[in-house]
């Protein structure tokens, strides 16, 4: 009989206690327990984090049972415990309370569950008696804390308290360094890396694993661990999808597998992979999960509507500042965009990790440009990718137009050169998930090919201009002459796009 999936399950015990499937990363964990004192650890969201903690909890309180048959279980001492505080901030009731009495509260009800008995009035004093106090009683304290930033993402339209939850952080946080002699082990994960500074400036030994190579692989699922652990599944779901072995994991690493923090290794997102197996269906799980409404918006009014391949230094990845959000970087630590390469210059190339990333992001954007709703954006593409399998470029010209008509025209006027560039690149790029397309943008210009069974479509774009001008153009530069020895037929289609109409107003096509 299978074990159960645990899908959304982020305490150990529980996932031990019900027999679920567990992906052994204890080796990585205890070489992390004895590597040093104080870590950080940025991910993305539904990657582990909170398990990760809750696993090392277990460990620290000598809870050896829940840990037979792994890597562990006989290479630790179970003997020696220590008393752990696991504070996962999402928990936290800071927006009705406000953080600092949120905070406050939750030590204060720690303190009790050991019998203890706390005299400090202030937040920073409360937490500072805690730990010397429970170091004193059981041993030195084990310090988890999760979705540190959680109280910062959550204000990011409000940054006045945003600041505000900043400050109070960071008084809680200067704590820490005068506590060493009561604290055996620290470890804070979130999903973003705000300035240092910022946050942490008093915890200058805080070591952080984000892009250590030791870590690269602590979270999500290698291929390794994909092929050992889910194989057991495979059989079922290939029958189910009628595919072969060979073809379900090609298709399963093309959507779910991609992240890479080191260059070296690459991690399948687990929360996606243990949903796909439950699911038996190729689906945008992580992004369903917590769709990152504030993104499209960032990337709309910074105009940047296209991130793939991107190319910057090992700053551009670092942390960054509430009142001044990169792009880049939160893309980055969000999980949206990862590491694909590295040049002799030591720049990165980044890109979208997978197909489920890039489809839900083309998605999403598009809904930002177009002014719809993201549910209706999916549906518009793949009725364009039925058009050209038809060969109806009558109906290819009307689903362009379809793109373009919801956005109030005023908008549009103020900005009519990223419209028009943004939804074209958007429309073709995401089409590139149903329909064999590539798109190309250069010097204010946008080309397109779109191949078919029967047909390759060669599409050039103007704006204000004239079709005929595209048309010209087609053939100046011999966009067809690439596809000579393609025994498909050659469609080269002319589009004028007329900003003062919000549409197509000419196209010409020959072939």
């Amino acid at each position: 009989m299978l074990q159960r999936l645990p899908v959304g399950i982020q305490t150990f015990s529980e996932l031990r206690e019900r027999d679920c499937l567990y992906v052994d990363k204890t080796e990585a964990i205890q070489r992390l327990l004895c590597k040093g004192k104080y870590f950080f650890l940025s991910r993305p969201r539904r990657f582990g984090k909170s398990l990760l903690l809750s696993t090392i909890k277990e460990i620290y309180q000598g809870n050896r049972a829940l840990f037979d048959g792994l890597w562990i279980a006989d290479q630790w001492d179970w003997s020696k415990t220590h008393p752990v505080i696991h504070l996962s901030i999402n928990k936290l009731d800071y927006q009705g309370l406000g953080l600092e009495t949120a905070l406050q509260q939750t030590l204060e009800a720690i303190a009790t569950q050991h019998g203890l008995t706390l005299v400090s009035t202030t937040l920073k004093n409360v937490f500072a008696e805690l730990l010397e106090k429970l170091a004193k009683q059981q041993g030195n304290v084990v310090l988890l804390i999760d979705e540190y930033d959680k109280p910062l993402i959550d204000y990011l339209d409000d940054i006045p308290q945003a600041k505000a939850n900043q400050q109070t952080m960071k008084t809680f946080y200067s704590v820490l360094k005068d506590s060493d002699p009561y604290l055996e082990f620290l470890l804070i994960t979130g999903v973003s890396k705000f300035s240092r500074v910022s946050i942490f400036s008093d915890l200058n030994n805080l070591f952080d694993l984000t892009f250590d190579r030791s870590a690269s692989t602590l979270l999500g699922y290698t291929q390794a661990e994909l092929e050992h652990y889910f194989t057991p599944y495979m059989p079922e779901t290939e029958s189910y999808l009628g595919l072969t072995r060979a073809a379900l994991q090609e298709k399963i690493r093309e959507w779910y597998n991609g992240y890479s923090w080191d260059l070296r290794t690459r991690v399948y997102n687990p929360y996606s992979i243990l949903s796909f197996f439950q699911a038996q269906a190729f689906r945008n799980f992580w992004f369903e999960s917590g769709t990152p409404t504030f993104l499209p918006k960032l990337m709309r009014r910074k105009k940047v509507y296209r991130l793939d391949k991107l190319r910057v230094d090992e700053l551009a990845l670092g942390n960054y500042d509430l009142e001044e959000l990169e792009l880049v970087p939160v893309m980055f630590q969000t999980g949206y965009l990862t590491l694909k390469d590295q040049d002799k210059r030591g720049m990165y190339w980044l890109d979208y990790p997978n197909r489920e990333v890039r489809a839900s992001m083309m998605m999403f954007l598009m809904a930002e440009w177009a002014h719809v709703e993201p549910a209706r954006t999916t549906p518009m593409v793949v009725h364009l990718s039925e058009a050209f399998d038809g060969n109806d470029l009558p109906e290819v010209i009307e689903i362009i137009k379809t793109v373009f008509k919801k956005i109030p025209y005023q908008i549009f006027l103020q900005d009519r050169e990223a419209y028009y560039h943004s939804l074209i690149y958007l429309t073709f790029f995401y089409l590139g998930q149903y329909s064999e397309a590539e798109v190309n943008e250069s010097n204010g210009r946008v080309d397109c090919v779109v191949k078919t069974a029967t047909h390759i479509y060669i599409l050039e774009f103007k704006l204000d201009k004239t079709a005929q001008a595209a048309m010209a153009q087609i053939k100046a530069r011999d966009y067809a002459g690439a596809f000579r020895d393609d025994p498909r037929s050659k469609v080269l289609v002319g589009i004028n796009f007329s900003s003062e109409l919000k549409s197509v107003d000419d196209w010409v096509v020959e072939g």
